[in-house]
């Protein structure tokens, strides 16, 4: 299928309605992903079910979409982010329409951890990364915080909405809801609004791919890049600093639930955090780009640390003012992690390659993804309570910044010297 370039006006405002197209995208798939904190309450009541098994559906649903990461990467800068969103977010709606019909836990595992996560692999964080990346190549972190902030907008709208769908039709039909907003807004909006980066038509003309300009050139490739000391380094500060995170994010509602908060109020401080981190994701990643990355990692995981002691105490006083002091604090520690983050990779590696190289590196962040949650549920179901996590999770906010000023983004290696032949040599 060929896909001619949409007709936007001048440059920059194309620039921009891509950005805003890619902050609704991101709020669809990232509300239907934060949105399985609800789930797990309402699958745990009507089946029985230990939390850990029901965590394990979204641990394979994130871990999924993650080791789709360098694939997806990959495929960006073949095909185009905008083939892949279209393919994505249909596989997406099929996979969260068959969840709806769950009757056995490997049906939930199948259709949510396996075909939901497929197309939220292909349609999610690491197409709409590179698609950013290559509009926005100089001021990649004002941007991306930006259309980042669209997951914010998801969790605000998304969690809330699963809840008085479960109260009102059922967990059934919330899916059903899911699966129609996910393909009413995606396919649309990658036919009519998206346009490729201009870069990757070098990569998009004839069976022969072009070869990258000048033949010859010095940039990181994924081989070059996971030699050197920095990539793990970045790996680590991407495992800790979103281990912890989602953690907190999928376990807050049960957290809340189990210290005799309502169901409704616990999803509505989920969706607090969501509106929280819309302009804290905007915020740090224009503070990263004119600060550094390292102080505006630091600041965010300052209040991340904080948020677990608000959200003790809004355990054991659950009144307004701390539960939403928790939402406050974590959805501002929370946001740095999409605006900053990807920018940190792309100062250090920078380039052609930067594609696949941060595909890799998201299924690092999606292992730390799948981790957190399933091993909160697993201390929880062991012990009764969540206070091991707890303190696991204060160290893993104290270690992720320290970790960023180690490895210093503000201080690149020049990449060495390596032929690149053809478009190919990418790819390790």
């Amino acid at each position: 299928m060929r896909l001619e370039p949409i007709a936007l006006g001048d440059e920059t405002r194309r620039r921009w309605i891509i950005v805003a197209a890619t902050a609704m995208t991101l709020a669809v798939t990232h509300g239907v992903w934060y949105a399985y904190s609800v789930f797990l309450v309402a699958l745990t009541r009507e089946f029985g079910w230990s939390r850990t098994l029901v965590s394990g559906a979204f641990s394979l649903f994130v871990l999924g979409n993650g080791f789709l990461g360098p694939m997806a990467g990959w495929m960006a800068r073949r095909v185009g982010p905008r083939r892949l969103f279209l393919v994505g977010g249909t596989v997406m709606a099929i996979g969260l329409a068959l969840a709806a019909e769950t009757t056995e836990w490997w049906h939930l595992y199948l259709a949510f951890g396996g075909i939901a996560a497929a197309g939220m692999g292909l349609s999610g964080w690491v197409t709409s990364v590179v698609l950013i990346q290559g509009w926005f190549p100089v001021q990649f972190g004002t941007a991306m915080g930006i259309a980042s902030a669209g997951i914010g907008a998801g969790i605000l709208a998304m969690v809330p909405l699963a809840e008085l769908l479960i109260d009102g039709l059922g967990w059934r039909w919330a899916f059903r809801v899911e699966a129609i907003v996910t393909v009413a807004w995606i396919i649309p909006a990658a036919y009519w609004l998206v346009r490729d980066p201009p870069g990757l038509e070098i990569f998009d003309r004839g069976a022969r791919r072009a070869t990258p300009a000048g033949g010859v050139g010095r940039h990181w490739t994924l081989t070059t890049a996971a030699r050197t000391w920095r990539f793990w380094g970045v790996a680590g500060v991407y495992f800790t600093g979103n281990l912890v995170t989602q953690m907190l994010l999928i376990h807050q509602v049960a957290f809340l639930v189990d210290h005799g908060v309502s169901g409704l109020m616990a999803a509505t401080v989920g969706g607090a955090v969501g509106l929280v981190s819309i302009p804290g994701k905007a915020g740090w990643g224009a503070l990263s780009d004119r600060a550094g990355r390292e102080l505006a990692v630091t600041l965010a995981f300052g209040c991340v640390a904080l948020s677990l002691g608000a959200l003790v105490l809004a355990g054991r006083h659950p009144i307004p003012g701390w539960l939403y002091l928790y939402a406050l604090l974590i959805g501002l520690g929370y946001s740095v992690l999409s605006a900053v983050f990807p920018a940190i990779a792309s100062d250090l590696f920078g380039g052609p390659g930067f594609s696949v190289i941060y595909g890799t590196l998201y299924a690092v962040i999606c292992l730390a993804l799948a981790t957190g949650p399933w091993l909160a549920a697993r201390i929880f179901d062991l012990t009764g309570s969540y206070a091991a996590a707890l303190w696991l999770g204060l160290g893993m906010a104290v270690l992720a910044p320290v970790l960023a000023w180690i490895v210093a983004p503000r201080r690149p290696n020049a990449p060495p010297p390596e032929r690149q032949s053809s478009a190919a040599n990418l790819l390790p």
